[in-house]
């Protein structure tokens, strides 16, 4: 089972990274546009606040959100809010996620996330960890893929092969990083496998839909096209 305890520490450490590059940050920094199309930084923070609190609901086993529509509704509401507001509503929801996941229950039970989607309840922490990470660096405030915990980045990318693993518009594809270390991914797309190598960074960049992929080097093909995730 993963190490969730392991998990909470780490994802400690990555709030308060992300608490302090949002507290440099003015009211008209959060205004400005963020790496995410559509998004202001101050919908990147918004949407951390309120993912908190979704997973804190997981957690409890409760609905993660009432419907998709209050979801983005919540966003839209918050995001144009004073940095101060911000920062206090990012650090208290945040404080409610650990807080969740402080009661005393059984981590290997199943819980209900977004459009049906279950996960082992071990894995939330590491889930809320990746949203913080990711988004930090979509702030673009001098984070950037590169800068993550190696471990994490691995991780990351452990998780987002999994995702589309038999994917029926992903082709079954290889992956490589310059240290050897290997995923596979894809399967459900006609045609050959291609192998795909590259830092580990780019890799993540890749199937994150944070880069375009041109970094990386392809074998047997051309680089598969990734559905949004």
């Amino acid at each position: 089972m993963t190490d969730h305890a392991y998990d909470l520490a780490a994802l400690r450490e990555a709030t308060d990274r992300l608490l302090s590059a949002t507290e440099k940050l003015d009211d008209a920094a959060l205004a400005e546009p963020s790496r995410l199309p559509g998004w202001s930084r101050g919908h990147v923070v918004a949407h951390l606040s309120r993912n908190a609190d979704a997973l804190a609901n997981v957690l409890r086993g409760r609905p993660m959100y009432a419907d998709s529509e209050t979801r983005d509704r919540d966003i839209e509401r918050d995001a144009p809010r004073p940095q101060a507001e911000q920062l206090a509503d990012l650090a208290a929801s945040a404080d409610r996620f650990l807080a969740a996941a402080a009661v005393p229950a059984d981590w290997s039970r199943t819980v209900e996330l977004r459009n049906g989607v279950t996960d082992a309840a071990s894995r939330v922490p590491f889930r809320r960890r990746g949203e913080v990470e990711l988004h930090h660096v979509d702030l673009g405030v001098g984070y950037e893929l590169e800068d993550l915990p190696d471990e994490f980045t691995a991780r990351e990318i452990d998780f987002l092969a999994e995702r589309f693993t038999g994917h029926p518009a992903v082709a079954p594809s290889g992956l490589a990083d310059h240290t050897g270390r290997t995923w596979t991914t894809g399967g459900g797309a006609e045609g050959g496998s291609v192998v795909v190598r590259g830092t580990a960074s780019d890799l993540l960049g890749w199937l994150s839909g944070r880069r375009d992929g041109s970094a990386l080097a392809v074998e047997g093909g051309a680089l598969p096209a990734l559905p949004p995730l």
